[in-house]
């Protein structure tokens, strides 16, 4: 296992009616920009629970962040905060508008362009407007870390950046708020966060003991979850249990100690700046390609995940690796999620421009081992057609 430093500050409050938890969480002088996605939250009663909640505090709406937020919508909330002298914020959402929040909490009190809060990672934010979260739909696990990606429409660039100082202070997670959700959002949180396990977990062995037995445990749980979560809208532990695996499934935890991947969702990131393709499509598009150019690489983990995921144990190591690939792309087949670029009526010639897209990003050093280049990148992006 490798060094590790694990730090993590948001404070968790999870169960039915928690937002009333807000009028104690927010500071009783805050001045609050409330951001919010479409009209769910206002649908749904959501947002009013949220500002009934926040009494005796001056509370200004911000609606309309994008399901990939954009650097061009957050810049004109950043606007307001910087007019309005906002001094805290909550986002009520799911993974986009958080990530969007963190944007802003960061860009607000810039010195310099914050377009290179991107181009850098995040590595010379200073001072933040802290902020909070009510999930709304489980899938990024960004109501408890430090990342976030955001998208600029006019340079077609989805780019990350990470700072310890936009952990939310606190999240609130209600299972009850994902009853209204479409089924379509709730597989794409589903193969979200499978996926986001996966690039923690699928590298090489490090002797991580106990970070590979969570990982696999959520893994299946998410596995056993996904059937029950898609079935039945009013089921309130299998809800409970899908929001808790989805943050888990990010907040740190399992990553420490351990080498990480993330090629899929770099790879990824380009089909979704290119092509608006959701977010977790584009990993289910990768990930299968991915575990085939690098299944020799990734065999011992391979072996590993098809032996005490899927109970794959029978045959040579190649057909084990064969069936346990096959398994995964049926698994998110199983939530009506297609994972080749035919699927998405892409081609060849699409293969070029997001080739090119990468190389113009420098994404030209991926995985665990820095060995995918862009020669990589083409190849699994043709394994995926």
């Amino acid at each position: 296992m490798k060094h590790f430093d694990y730090y993590n500050p948001t404070h968790i409050s999870f169960g039915e009616g928690r937002i009333k938890d807000l009028a104690s969480l927010v500071p009783d002088s805050a001045k609050v920009l409330v951001l919010f996605g479409g009209n769910s939250a206002k649908a749904t009663g959501t947002l009013e629970q949220v500002t009934d909640a926040l009494p005796n505090r001056e509370v200004i709406l911000f609606g309309g962040v994008e399901a990939n937020p954009t650097y061009e919508k957050m810049m004109e909330a950043v606007e307001i905060v910087r007019e309005q002298n906002i001094d805290f914020m909550v986002a009520v959402g799911g993974g986009s508008v958080i990530d969007g929040t963190k944007f802003v909490a960061a860009a607000a009190l810039y010195e310099n362009d914050p377009w290179e809060i991107l181009t850098t990672g995040g590595r010379k934010i200073g001072k933040t407007i802290p902020f909070g979260t009510v999930l709304t739909l489980p899938a990024t696990g960004s109501e408890m870390n430090s990342g976030s990606v955001i998208t600029n429409k006019a340079k077609q660039a989805k780019l990350s950046f990470m700072h310890r100082s936009v952990f939310p202070k606190f999240s609130i997670l209600d299972p009850t708020k994902t009853y209204t959700l479409p089924k379509s959002q709730l597989s794409n949180g589903i193969a979200d966060a499978f996926v986001h396990i996966m690039e923690q977990y699928l590298t090489y062995p490090t002797n991580a003991m106990v970070q590979d037995r969570y990982a696999e445990s959520l893994l299946l749980s998410l596995i056993e979850l996904a059937p029950k979560v898609l079935a039945d809208e009013a089921d309130y532990n299998s809800r409970a249990n899908f929001m808790w695996v989805a943050t888990q499934a990010l907040n740190g935890l399992i990553g420490s100690g351990v080498p990480q991947d993330w090629a899929t969702h770099i790879i990824g990131h380009e089909l979704t700046a290119l092509y608006n393709i959701d977010h977790a499509r584009t990993l289910a598009i990768v990930l299968p390609a991915l575990l085939t150019v690098k299944q020799d690489k990734k065999k011992a983990k391979l072996l590993q995940y098809a032996a005490r995921v899927w109970n794959i144990t029978e045959g040579s190591d190649e057909d084990i690796i064969e069936k346990v690939i096959a398994k995964t792309a049926a698994f998110f087949h199983s939530l009506d999620i297609g994972t080749t670029l035919t699927d998405y009526n892409l081609n060849s010639d699409d293969i070029s421009k997001i080739v090119h897209q990468l190389e113009k990003h420098g994404m030209t050093a991926l995985g665990e081992h820095q060995d995918i280049d862009i020669a990589t990148s083409k190849q699994i992006l043709e394994t995926a057609l």
